[in-house]
């Protein structure tokens, strides 16, 4: 199986923490020329000092907001004309905040849509007509299992994740013919911040501690444990690769099995 990854360049939302760092670590390991983006500079710096040289990369970072997409259409479209087109483009940012859906505001919901949907639009915009010319390239958003079966108290969460699993497919179908694929990775519970922060919002409403909180979600997975970032960053990675060249508009749950469907 190819999963070599040597000379390609990716472009990683969410590169200083969780899935992302933890993607971009594997990349570049597999030879990847990796550009970071998140919003803090330092911790960015730290993230990209960090990675995988050995393949004699040149890595890279970008720091912005993607709720800006003013912004980030100009940033992106300076990084591409100054250090070349992007082959790969993972789309990864941080959820929104726990909630039920029905008590929502109309500004929770603008800023999810805005924070996701939007800015990876934007990352489209600026990065498909480079692969289109190529005739080849990867989109792979990190979304989650909630757009097969909606989560509990992750209202907002739960609607815009399903627009962009729509907005995914469609793309797969319209860019098939310039061999670009276009897939969803589906994190079930993954030990991040955005999960320590679900099991503290959990453990509040629950009357209980957060062990048992954990415990309760953990015994709700067949495999009855969290996932490690890294275990999601191999499914992302598998799906950049030259094997993966005939899997487009998929979603892949990995999720221990815990999505109660096919």
């Amino acid at each position: 199986m190819n999963i070599r990854l040597d000379g390609l360049h990716a472009l990683i939302g969410g590169g200083t923490q969780g899935i992302g760092n933890a993607t971009a670590r594997e990349m570049a390991r597999l030879g990847a020329r990796i550009t970071l983006l998140a919003r803090d500079t330092a911790k960015l710096q730290e993230a990209v000092a960090e990675l995988d040289t050995s393949k004699g990369q040149e890595h890279l970072f970008l720091a912005t907001d993607m709720a800006d997409t003013a912004a980030l259409d100009v940033t992106i479209a300076a990084h591409v004309q100054a250090h070349g087109p992007v082959d790969i483009l993972v789309n990864n940012t941080g959820g929104p905040p726990p909630g039920l859906a029905h008590e929502a505001s109309i500004e929770a919901y603008e800023n999810a849509f805005r924070l996701h949907l939007l800015a990876f639009q934007s990352l489209v915009l600026a990065i498909v007509p480079g692969m289109k010319e190529r005739r080849n390239g990867r989109i792979i958003n990190v979304i989650s299992t909630s757009v097969k079966v909606p989560l509990p108290n992750l209202g907002v969460s739960n609607t815009v994740r399903g627009a962009v699993a729509q907005w995914a497919k469609t793309l797969a179908n319209e860019l098939g013919p310039f061999n670009i694929t276009v897939n969803n990775v589906l994190p079930g519970a993954t030990a991040t911040g955005r999960l320590k922060a679900i099991i503290g919002n959990r453990s509040s409403k629950m009357g209980v501690t957060e062990e048992a909180a954990a415990q309760e979600m953990m015994d709700e997975i067949p495999m009855r444990r969290f996932a490690g970032p890294e275990e999601t960053a191999d499914a992302i990675c598998f799906l950049a690769g030259p094997s993966a060249a005939y899997i487009t508009g998929v979603n892949l749950p990995v999720d221990g099995g815990r999505t109660g469907c096919l």
